[in-house]
């Protein structure tokens, strides 16, 4: 823990240097973003009989701090990351200490230009997205060259160079990418006059990694490029977008040489009141690495965009849906509508409804001419595009009525019926093999319900309380939780709440996790300290996941920025 120590110094350091002022004498203005996390373990028989999850050290903490400098045209920018060790439940591959984050930016005119690590995305992200969600560890930054060029007549031309970052190294391959996007209403006034907008996209992405295996041909070089239209008139809104992939053999399709296809569609429309979504995707064998032996969420090139809902309340949230890479259709339709106010069932504010439909389930999958099907250095299977595969990945309805009765109260009520392939996105057992044994698919169904009621009180002070319950036979069972949040004031907010899994199939899983925790603000630094129970569980963001273990102890965190 002694260089977290020393990360701890150093931002008090920088807290009191921010207080003489971040603009330097040439006009520059400094800039920096702390957060820091650490829990204190507690040795808990009931929740982990064995100890298997139990750390050799019995506290672990991470942090990071970001500073970035401004002056005129340029912009530049360094994190410091430490991780001695990582929390329970972050990649293992976090382990010590750097600076793993610079770069140098010049924006002058029609031209931006980045040297060192940058983020990008091309289109929806199908064939390109260098992003980080820092709750899940996941950071897959460019280190190297971009180039942004935005000319006229509403055409912007992106060029990217280099590696990714894979912790605290750099993953294998070269990437090498262009993308132009074309917004017509620039170029063709009478579409404005019309109001429609109009916009069309291309992209391409090669990655280059040498590859020496004795039994396989392995490309060096896989190139993948996308097409793209979006669309806007009078509140309907359409984004599509299709994209292609050489044979890429990598550890995520068994060493196959079949190539990718991915193709995602959403519309939305919106009016005072009234909004609509419905979106439409199919995936076959798309994943995308710069280095073809990574796993999880390693080194990462695209981002296919989910089909669902991120649920946020505590127990819906248990069955998040993981997005299969290698082979997926779904669709999700959404419908959000307000019953206007002082209307019979209105009332004196208005009643929100909203319904959500979503559902995700393998691609067709039938053997090669020969026989053959997944097998390593073939083509693997033959797909028809237009076929629904025979597997359920995931199905999540959910219904749910807001209203607000008063100044001083309003309440929330949702209803969830969930579809959870647990084989497929707990265990992760793949096609191929429930295909083989069906009979051996547990696909579960999970009722649910959440009731949240929020009371406004005298000094300002707020009570939100939530009520939720899920069912379901096998796997974890039916669970109850109860949650009371009190604002005790701008600066103070105290929570407890209790998930009691009641329903577990082992008896001895029947317990309870309570959790307490308190949060204070002070201007820009929020402190929080809790300590309680945390099961073991799947926590995804944007259908990228890491599997969280079961533990017992105080968790500190702190953010702070100057």
């Amino acid at each position: 823990m002694r260089q977290f120590a020393a990360l701890l110094l150093a931002c008090s350091v920088g807290s009191l240097w921010a207080q003489t002022g971040t603009t330097d004498a040439l006009g520059g203005t400094l800039r920096a973003v702390v957060q820091i996390d650490a829990q204190a373990y507690v040795r808990d028989s009931v929740l982990d009989p064995a100890g298997d999850y139990y750390p050799d050290e019995k506290a672990l903490g991470q942090g990071w701090a970001l500073f970035t400098y401004e002056r005129g045209n340029l912009r530049m920018g360094m994190r410091y990351e430490n991780y001695q060790n990582a929390i329970l439940g972050f990649p293992t591959g976090y382990r010590g200490e750097g600076i793993t984050y610079r770069y140098a930016q010049w924006s002058q005119g029609k031209f931006d230009i980045t040297v060192g690590n940058f983020f990008e995305q091309f289109g929806q992200g199908l064939i390109f997205r260098a992003y980080e969600e820092r709750g899940l560890g996941l950071d897959n930054a460019m280190d190297g060259s971009r180039i942004i060029a935005r000319l006229p007549k509403g055409l912007t031309i992106k060029g990217v160079l280099g590696r990714q970052r894979v912790y605290f190294a750099k993953s294998e391959g070269i990437l090498r990418g262009t993308d132009a996007e074309w917004a017509l209403r620039e170029a063709l006034p009478f579409l404005d006059k019309v109001g429609v907008s109009l916009n069309l996209g291309a992209s391409f992405v090669s990655k280059f990694q040498r590859g020496f295996d004795p039994l396989l041909n392995l490309p060096a070089n896989v190139g993948a490029w996308a097409y793209r239209v979006g669309a806007n008139y009078k509140g309907f809104n359409l984004k599509a977008e299709y994209a292609y992939k050489i044979n890429d053999p990598n550890f995520d399709n068994g060493y196959i040489y079949k190539p990718g296809e991915a193709f995602v569609a959403t519309a939305t429309y919106s009016k005072k009141g009234l909004g609509f979504l419905a979106t439409v995707k199919r995936i076959d064998n798309f994943s995308f690495r710069s280095d073809r032996n990574a796993q999880q969420f390693d080194a990462l090139i695209n981002f296919i965009p989910p089909t669902g809902n991120l649920h946020t309340y505590a127990l819906p949230a248990l069955y998040p849906y993981a997005t299969q890479i290698n082979g997926e259709m779904g669709y999700q339709f959404d419908v959000n509508y307000l019953i206007p106010r002082k209307s019979l069932l209105g009332g004196k504010y208005g009643t929100k409804l909203a319904l959500s439909i979503a559902s995700s389930q393998s691609i067709d999958r039938t053997p090669l001419a020969d026989g053959s099907f997944g097998d390593k250095g073939t083509q693997g299977y033959q797909s028809d595009p237009l076929t629904w595969g025979q597997i359920p990945y995931f199905r999540d309805v959910n219904f749910s009525l807001s209203r607000k009765f008063s100044s001083k109260y309003k309440s929330q009520l949702t209803a969830y019926r969930f579809v959870y392939n647990k084989s497929v996105l707990a265990d992760g057992v793949n096609d191929y093999a429930i295909l083989a044994a069906p009979d051996s698919d547990s696909a579960l169904v999970v009722p649910a319900l959440a009731w949240e009621q929020q009371f406004a009180l005298p000094n300002h002070q707020t009570l939100c309380t939530e009520l939720q319950w899920s069912g379901g036979e096998g796997f974890r069972g039916a669970m109850a939780m109860f949650l009371a949040e009190y604002t005790l004031s701008e600066k103070w907010v105290v929570a407890v709440q209790d998930i009691y899994n009641y329903g577990h199939p082992s008896e001895s899983r029947r317990i309870h996790y309570p959790l307490v925790s308190v949060v204070h603000f002070d201007g820009p630094t929020r402190v929080q300290l809790g300590y309680g129970r945390q099961q073991q569980g799947i926590f995804c963001v944007g259908g990228v996941c890491r599997v969280v273990p079961p533990s017992n102890g105080l968790s500190l965190s702190l953010t702070t920025q100057f």
